[in-house]
């Protein structure tokens, strides 16, 4: 096998490693809320740690076998690998919106980086490295307040973590390549600060990768770090390593266009999410509730035993503070006796409104003193 056959082989590898880390990161978080950027007691999270280092371990063995202009355009099938496989094995399934996103994302970025020469191998000065740290830290710090301030946004708040996540692994790969060149000429004690920068910048990759896979799904995340990770590398390759594109103004031409279309499916990712998240959280529509007509107020008690309104009163109440007044028809003397009938109202319901009385039959014996 040749060389550049390995080297394929081996990107084609390492693409399978990332994405499987990046699903094993996305179910983590999705059933994890609590815990945004390292959840240590997850089993599942130091597997996706695993896959991550195993595809940056082959990644850089590419590296040392095939061109830059090769292995790193086949970096961006990672998000062309997570789709199916998240489809296949945990049953996430995107919608074609994402497809075409994804798909746009990654032929623009494939072309970016096809166009991107490669010069003779430079290194960066103390001076540069520290400014270069310095500015990274302070737009990966800005990317994560923003972020906390669109909370109530999940994908929008997603997107900007991926931004900072693929910022820290591009600037990661930056001190990476600085480093692999001053070795050329042999290991130095000089570049342990550059190798501090690597650790730190790998670690918050990882975390802020963790986080945007929180409420943010797997396709737009992914997309955005696959895109601006390669994106951010080559913008200071060009910029301080005095890379150039290929062809001219023709290839710059070439170059800015293959741009716009991944920012056009990254633009599509983000917009899937977005409509899919106004999905769920549009509220279900409910029938009002018809309020019940307050109960009437009486009571069984205060008629006879064999009036028949005494079983449909039942069970109604009546504060106890409510009397009801019965009038004492002429003829009756104030003294009368204790034992003298007295009319009876009997009540009957009325519905919609309250109990209202009916005159009844009086009934009423006299007793005579003599």
């Amino acid at each position: 096998m040749s060389a550049l056959a390995l080297s394929v082989l081996l990107s084609f590898v390492s693409a399978v490693a990332y994405a499987g880390g990046a699903i094993v990161q996305e179910r983590v978080a999705a059933s994890s809320p609590g815990e945004q950027y390292a959840p240590l007691r997850r089993p599942a999270w130091w597997a996706a740690v695993a896959l991550n280092g195993l595809g940056a371990l082959l990644h850089v063995v590419a590296l040392a076998y095939g061109p830059l202009s090769i292995v790193q355009p086949l970096g961006a099938l990672t998000i062309v690998f997570a789709l199916p496989m998240a489809a296949l094995f945990v049953g996430r399934r995107a919608g074609a919106t994402a497809w075409r996103g994804a798909v746009m994302a990654t032929v623009g970025l494939a072309g970016l980086l096809a166009l991107v020469g490669a010069p003779a191998a430079q290194s960066l000065d103390t001076g540069q490295r520290v400014a270069v740290a310095l500015t990274t830290a302070g737009a990966i710090a800005a990317l994560v307040v923003a972020a906390r301030a669109v909370h109530r946004h999940p994908a929008v708040r997603s997107i900007l973590l991926a931004v900072a996540s693929g910022a820290a692994f591009g600037m990661a790969s930056v001190f990476t390549k600085t480093v692999a060149v001053d070795w050329t000429a042999g290991v130095s004690v000089g570049d342990l600060p550059s190798l501090a920068v690597i650790g730190v910048l790998a670690t918050a990759g990882l975390l802020l990768s963790q986080a945007s896979y929180r409420s943010g799904g797997l396709a737009a995340p992914l997309a955005t770090l696959t895109v601006v990770n390669p994106v951010v590398a080559a913008a200071v390759g060009i910029t301080m390593f005095g890379e150039t594109f290929r062809y001219g103004t023709t290839g710059t031409a070439l170059a800015l266009s293959c741009g716009v279309v991944a920012a056009g499916g990254l633009i599509l990712l983000t917009t899937e999410r977005l409509a899919r998240e106004q999905r769920q959280a549009a509220p279900a529509t409910s029938v009002p509730a018809v309020p019940a007509p307050a109960p009437a107020a009486a009571t069984a008690t205060a008629l006879p035993a064999d009036d028949p309104a005494r079983g449909l009163l039942a069970g109604l109440e009546v504060p106890e503070d409510v009397s009801l007044p019965v009038p004492v028809p002429a003829g009756v003397p104030a003294g009368a006796d204790a034992g003298a009938e007295v009319p009876r109202a009997a009540y009957a319901p009325f519905y919609g409104g309250p109990y209202v009385p009916v005159p009844g039959t009086v009934r009423h014996r006299m007793r005579v003193r003599s």
